[in-house]
């Protein structure tokens, strides 16, 4: 493994001297499955990933995407680490590198010694099994002391681009712990940035790139939903449009003709921010009154302090009306926020529909939802929002608190 090093070694410059928005890595490891785990943990910690699972690849990644960190995983049925460590060398790699295997792993002991006895910036090993807030404090002295800038893109960009993904986080049965569906997020994988959250790059309410924007949640959302069910079983979805999607009879229409078929097809609810559902509600109580004819629901999102503006109606034909996260962290000790909520609750089981409590974040948050009768929760504690295919592995297994 040495032999080609050596000479590579000795024309290898100091820096690369290049400055990145967001530090970048790239995951090398033969096997796909463990490739897209350890992207997944970086990306979590707020790296911008690429994958590899060869030396040629690896050469291809140096050149094209410049990273600050290369993850080498190393098995003894993996890749073949010296051409690795030979292709470092050869295209003066300056940034840091870190491997991953087994804690008597010998190869990854011999791997260590040659990286650094040939200039390479060796990390001290990651042994499996491992928490991530080992491979964070690995790779803190890489990660930004202050978050990165908003960057300026338009979403008409981000859709021609293809950057735009649905993320999920799932909702939670307040009484039995188990999944009862998952709210799709829209997230930007912008090549620079990485992954960017929605208040960077939601379009205003006027803009025309809004029912595009629309347009791509609501088919990539039943694609999704497809992916889900052949995956191990279908998952009742929840996306966000907004009430002036909703305004348009075709958009109507076009939406109730998307809807899947298929007899596990649950049902598709439609979360609206409740200020747009309070100023448009007469015209929201006529959409939902027609959709749900083709198993869709619509949902009034972010309720909060406005909750009387919903009081003396007859009925509404909303299938759930769902707490502001900022009322409902943190509810246990506050006693404001606990009326708010409380108040929600009433008003939602008062018109027979279900009452959902977002923001739950702790359990003192969930003990607080199960008193004050929330039917579904939502909230960092049973889960961030995550990739599809992350969502799919999660689902296989059941959602308990201990």
């Amino acid at each position: 493994m040495e032999d080609g090093i050596v000479e590579l070694a000795e024309r290898r410059p100091k820096t690369f001297g290049r400055r990145k928005v967001k530090p970048r890595a790239c995951v090398a490891d033969g096997k796909r499955h463990l490739r897209a785990f350890l992207a997944e943990v970086l990306e979590d910690l707020g790296f911008v990933t690429t994958e590899c699972a060869s030396a040629e690849e690896l050469q291809s990644v140096l050149t094209s995407e410049l990273p600050d960190l290369i993850l080498l995983g190393i098995a003894a049925d993996g890749i073949e680490p010296g051409k690795f460590l030979e292709t470092l060398v050869r295209e003066a790699f300056d940034g840091r590198v870190l491997t991953v295997g087994a804690r008597e792993s010998i190869i990854v002991r011999a791997v260590q010694q040659v990286g650094e006895e040939y200039g390479l910036k060796m990390l001290p090993p990651l042994t499996t099994p491992f928490a991530a807030e080992t491979l964070r404090d690995r790779v803190a002295m890489l990660l930004p002391e202050e978050p990165a800038p908003s960057p300026a893109v338009h979403v008409g960009e981000a859709l021609h681009a293809g950057w735009l993904e649905l993320w999920y986080q799932p909702k939670i049965d307040a009484r039995t712990l188990i999944r009862n569906g998952a709210e799709a997020l829209v997230r930007m994988r912008h090549p620079t940035w990485g992954v960017v959250p929605p208040a960077y790059f939601i379009p205003e309410e006027h803009d025309p790139h809004l029912r595009d924007l629309s347009e791509f949640v609501i088919e990539r959302a039943m694609q999704d939903w497809h992916y889900l069910l052949e995956q191990q079983s279908p998952v009742d979805l929840a996306i966000n449009l907004p009430a002036s999607y909703l305004k348009e009879p075709q958009a109507v229409r076009d939406l109730c003709r998307r809807m899947p078929t298929h007899p596990a097809f649950g049902g598709l609810t439609i979360e609206i921010d409740s200020e747009e559902a309070i100023r448009d509600l007469d015209l929201l109580v006529e959409v939902a009154r027609e959709v749900r004819l083709h198993n869709i629901g619509l949902s009034i999102d972010n309720l909060g302090a406005n909750w009387p503006s919903l009081m003396d109606r007859d009925k509404i034909p909303f299938i759930k009306l769902k707490a502001d996260r900022h009322f409902v962290t943190g509810s246990g000790t506050d006693r404001l926020k606990r009326t708010v909520c409380r108040h929600i609750v009433e008003l939602s089981h008062g018109y027979g529909v279900h009452a959902v409590a977002e923001g739950v974040e702790s359990r003192a948050d969930l003990v607080t939802a199960n008193e004050l009768g929330f039917d579904l929760v939502q909230g960092f504690l049973f889960g961030k929002p995550m990739p599809l295919k992350k969502f799919a592995r999660s689902t296989l297994t059941r959602t308990v608190i201990g």
